[in-house]
């Protein structure tokens, strides 16, 4: 690899991670508002971890998508016209479709403080997920792992959120 090709690596890399930890602080900024005001105050299962970890945790999660984000797209800048090309497309498009529902699902759940209307929202998102994992995994299966403790974190926050739903109707 040549360097002006490292180049155009290296700044696909960082443009990959940093969208999605732009997607991160998007919901961030419906998240934490709600926190100290809303969230505190919900019957929470027994499962629930302390609020402080969940920032540390989705900020690994979002550089993970952003690293399996970069392994497609350096695949696509790689790949030849037609199939493949089609195929990296899709997956792109599919993980567009994700961030957004990640969003979505924070503007939900803790920007309108709506429980059950957040679940429908998270089993779309890890709808999507499982979606995004199966089309990254036809073009590079380390990208496809990558996704997967992505894939269990949002399970958690499904029970979570559900839990959250069913305690405090």
């Amino acid at each position: 690899m040549n360097d002006m090709e490292k180049g155009k690596n290296f700044i696909r890399f960082i443009v990959s991670v940093g969208i999605c930890e732009l997607v991160g602080v998007l919901g961030a900024l419906y998240t934490t508002p709600n926190i100290g005001t809303w969230y505190v105050f919900l019957a929470k299962p027994a499962l629930t971890p302390p609020a402080w970890v969940f920032g540390p945790v989705w900020t690994i999660l979002y550089f993970l998508t952003g690293v399996a984000l970069f392994l497609v797209w350096s695949s696509f800048a790689k790949a030849s016209e037609g199939r493949e090309k089609g195929n990296t497309r899709t997956a792109i498009g599919i993980f567009v479709i994700q961030l957004i529902l990640n969003i979505l699902w924070s503007i939900i759940f803790f920007g309108s403080q709506s429980s059950f209307p957040g679940f429908i929202a998270i089993v779309s998102l890890w709808l999507a997920v499982i979606a995004t994992i199966m089309a990254f995994g036809k073009i590079s299966r380390a990208a496809a792992w990558i996704l997967v403790p992505y894939l269990f974190w949002v399970t958690f926050a499904g029970y979570l959120n559900f839990a959250i739903w069913l305690l405090n109707r």
